[in-house]
């Protein structure tokens, strides 16, 4: 298991960042949480899991410890895969998401694209015993300010990336943009699409 990654950040998009560890690079696909915590070219740490199918060996990167634990403790649900589990830290700050279980808020989690009724309950219903008896709150990520002229075109990037298809990916940001202005940062304008998805 490779339990975290040191290196120089060369590369970062919305979902995934591709390390430099002494020549060899590692692309590392991430949340929007953790994105926002990264700045470019700079050393950083991301603590990691390593998903092995059959096809693909793919690894998952956090910002914080914290992070890394609500995505373990989602992917050990029956019927949740490590993509809704990157979609729920995407949508979700960490201690949104840990504060939706705590007071079993449904429609918080089933706010996020992916997931169903039955699926928040049984989300809900497995981890709110496991969260009560970890200690602290879950640190929130920092935000991230990107200049505008690219991040129409990063969150569209993002969100094909997760699985919306592209014209209706450009609506959904076009409609967004024309609501809220053109100051969004683009981790807000991503998650804006996703809980309007």
């Amino acid at each position: 298991m490779i339990a975290y990654i040191q290196g120089k950040l060369v590369q970062k998009d919305p979902a995934s960042v591709i390390i430099d560890v002494q020549g060899i690079g590692y692309e590392i696909r991430v949340s929007l949480n953790t994105f926002a915590g990264l700045k470019s070219e700079e050393t950083c740490r991301l603590h990691t899991y390593l998903h092995i199918k059959e096809d693909a060996h793919t690894l998952y990167g956090f910002f914080t410890l914290a992070e890394k634990q609500s995505f373990l403790h989602l992917i050990a649900i029956n019927g949740v895969g490590p993509n809704t589990a990157l979609m729920v830290l995407s949508t979700l700050q960490p201690a949104e998401f840990r504060q939706a279980i705590l007071s079993s808020d449904v429609k918080t989690i089933q706010s996020v694209k992916g997931i169903g009724a039955k699926t928040a309950q049984r989300i809900i219903l497995e981890l709110k015993d496991k969260i009560e008896k970890e200690d602290g709150p879950l640190p929130a990520a920092e935000q991230s300010a990107p200049a505008h002229n690219s991040v129409r075109q990063e969150a569209l990037s993002a969100l094909t990336t997760l699985g919306f298809a592209r014209v209706a990916a450009e609506k959904t940001i076009d409609a967004i943009l024309k609501k809220h202005g053109d100051n969004l940062t683009l981790e807000n304008l991503i998650k804006l699409a996703l809980k309007s998805a």
